[in-house]
């Protein structure tokens, strides 16, 4: 249930100031384009040689040819440059985790191929869950739904949201696997009910939110190499202290709705329990959900429990969205602050 407490008022908030600082920045731009007339064109002069307009156009080539060149060169280099920083951090990452928390490996010879397959079709269904939210929000976003729901208390928000996504979450969750159509169609209502909270995201930069998405991909996907790899049921034990871990996050999100806007030092300690400690937590909870889908994969080998990717690749999407919103928090404070 506390998957779902999140605070819409804060991205709110954190679009404002980004549409602020790329407007400051559009203005500034207009006003400082090298492409507005000069006023020496709209005066009359005498006609000059032919030879002299030659060589003013030659001139006036090279001086607009020349910058072009040193513009488009850096800017290539730093693509690279960031492109080659972006993996080696990546490729660091998942060394550094699977060192740490990864020393004792499988004994039994690597992941069986009913596992895989399960784990697979697991990771199958979380990306075409985000993709149909990421698809919704936008079409939401450009029907007008962010400036009604901005506009909305608060509360109602929460409210409204934690109705509509726990129902339709439990509601797959007791839906028999084998009942196709009632199961989606569950699955694909608690998508939308995501992708109707997170429509406000739309307001922000495209490649701002291109970013999150690749830092939070990279997140989960060397944690869940580690849980992937890692001994049986070795990271199990984590539910509890997690569950403990995200009722603490939950609570702080809900602080600045009750707290009074002169308690600055209270709601700043609650802000970076939020954003920090939620994205360590749910980075946990990652680490946590692959084993138990593994668990669950030896559990319907033995035909104990019955073979169900949907309802797997819920807590997944869930723990990708609640790392995506804080790795555009972020993002989105530390360009701010250039």
């Amino acid at each position: 249930m506390a998957f779902t407490l999140r605070r819409p008022f804060v991205l709110s908030s954190a679009i404002k100031q980004v549409s602020r600082s790329t407007a400051s920045s559009a203005r500034a731009f207009h006003r400082a384009s090298p492409f507005k007339l000069n006023n020496t064109f709209l005066t009359s002069k005498p006609a000059s040689p032919i030879t002299s307009l030659s060589k003013s156009r030659n001139a006036s080539r090279r001086t607009y040819m020349q910058p072009a060149s040193s513009i488009t060169g850096p800017n290539a280099g730093n693509l690279t440059q960031r492109l080659l920083y972006g993996a080696g951090i990546f490729g660091g990452t998942i060394l550094a985790i699977n060192l740490v928390f990864n020393r004792e490996t499988r004994e039994d010879g690597g992941m069986p191929p009913f596992e895989r397959s399960f784990l697979n079709e697991t990771f199958l269904h979380t990306g075409l869950g985000v993709g149909i939210i990421g698809v919704a929000a936008r079409a939401l976003h450009q029907s007008g739904w962010s400036y009604r729901l901005m506009a909305t208390n608060p509360w109602i928000v929460i409210g409204g949201s934690l109705v509509a996504s726990i129902g339709t979450m439990y509601g797959c969750f007791a839906t028999h696997p084998d009942n196709y159509i009632q199961k989606y169609a569950l699955w694909t209502g608690f998508n939308v009910a995501q992708a109707a909270i997170l429509s406000p995201l739309m307001f922000l930069q495209p490649a701002l939110l291109a970013r999150a998405g690749l830092y939070t991909v990279a997140m989960m996907g060397s944690i869940a190499f580690v849980g992937a790899t890692a001994k049986q049921e070795k990271y199990l034990y984590l539910g509890g202290p997690l569950l403990a871990g995200v009722a603490v996050v939950a609570v702080s999100g809900l602080a600045p709705l009750v707290l009074p806007a002169t308690a600055v030092r209270t709601l700043m300690w609650t802000e970076n329990i939020w954003l920090w400690g939620g994205l360590a937590v749910f980075g946990g909870f990652t680490l946590y959900d692959v084993q138990k889908v593994l668990h669950h994969a030896r559990l319907a080998e033995r035909g104990l429990i019955k073979r169900d990717a949907v309802n797997e690749s819920i807590s997944l999407e869930l723990d990708f969205l609640n790392i995506f919103i804080r790795m555009v928090q972020i993002l989105g404070m530390s360009q701010r602050r250039k």
